[in-house]
């Protein structure tokens, strides 16, 4: 049953690999939060087929509690949309898989859980990795010239991108044993739906972003991608079968998410990010990787050293 689930989780992260290369093309043909609310009104209305039954029961402290996972969820996906229209779907991947460092900083001020060695060297290894992703210098003398320089607005928001996604994994954690989660992955979803919805209406009277939609095959494919395949089966998927595996395995697994996009975004968009892009690349994986699992490996080797 394990390699079952670990199988079905790595389907998982492609799917959502998939996403950053589906929907970067798409944003020349409809506006982000356009496309941020179609999305989720679509996964909202399917969802509320699912849940029918249910949604007259459910408490107001779970409304409460869904409302403030939704918000963050809401804020996460909206900076990320409107990133990619500025940013590459490679860095949008792996600037958005950061969000593994920040969620055991948060614990830290949140949940006053201790900060862990393994995180530290995580946040270095990602921030010198951001460094290197964000130059298009050819030497490391122009490289450090020029830190921060290519840095661009896409690579900010999305950045804030992952905080939010940090802030949404330690808040749920808080209240994963408190509420039903069908309830809560309902109220978020509609949240979401509702935020986006607002914020499109406001950037167009403000004349921020003009709502914007040329309907063709491409927008049709990747709204319903993103709506069901990548939000409402993998998250049915992955609260069925992520219980067979340990969340270290599937730390593992999902760490793979912004190496898979960045192979896909080379093979289908053409993107290159040069040898120093590579390099940062890397150094992000292993900070994700060191931030998930250098903690457990030293203790692990310790209980084997006191046997």
């Amino acid at each position: 049953m394990r390699l079952k689930a670990e199988l079905i989780l790595f389907l998982i992260t492609f799917i959502w690999a998939g996403t950053f290369v589906i929907i970067k093309p798409t944003l020349n043909f409809i506006s982000p939060l356009l496309f941020v609310t179609i999305r989720f009104l679509i996964a909202a209305l399917v969802l509320t087929l699912i849940y029918r039954a249910k949604l007259l029961q459910i408490p107001k402290a779970t409304f409460k509690m869904g409302t403030i996972l939704g918000i963050f969820l809401f804020v996460g996906f909206v900076v990320q949309t409107i990133g990619l229209k500025y940013t590459t779907a490679t860095k949008s991947a792996l600037i958005t898989g950061t969000f593994v460092v920040f969620t055991p900083i948060l614990q830290v001020f949140v949940e006053r859980k201790p900060i862990k060695t393994g995180s530290i060297l995580g946040v270095i290894l990602v921030f010198v990795g951001l460094i290197f992703l964000s130059s298009s210098q050819s030497n490391l003398i122009e490289l450090f010239v020029s830190i921060g320089s290519d840095f661009n607005i896409g690579d900010f928001l999305t950045l804030i991108c992952a905080i939010f996604f940090a802030g949404y994994i330690v808040y749920l954690d808080i209240i994963s044993d408190k509420t039903d989660f069908n309830h809560v992955v309902w109220i978020q979803i509609v949240v979401t739906l509702i935020g986006s919805f607002i914020l499109m209406i406001s950037f167009d009277f403000l004349e921020v972003e003009k709502i914007k939609i040329q309907l063709n095959d491409q927008v049709i494919f990747t709204i319903l991608y993103t709506s069901v395949l990548a939000t409402i089966v993998t998250t049915f998927l992955q609260t069925k079968y992520q219980k067979y595996t340990t969340p270290t395995r599937a730390a593992i697994i999902f760490t793979s998410e912004p190496l898979l996009a960045s192979i896909l975004a080379y093979l289908i968009l053409n993107e290159t990010i040069g040898i120093f892009g590579l390099i940062g690349g890397a150094l992000i994986i292993l900070g994700v990787l060191t931030s998930e699992l250098f903690d457990d490996l030293i203790s692990n080797r310790g209980l084997k050293n006191e046997v």
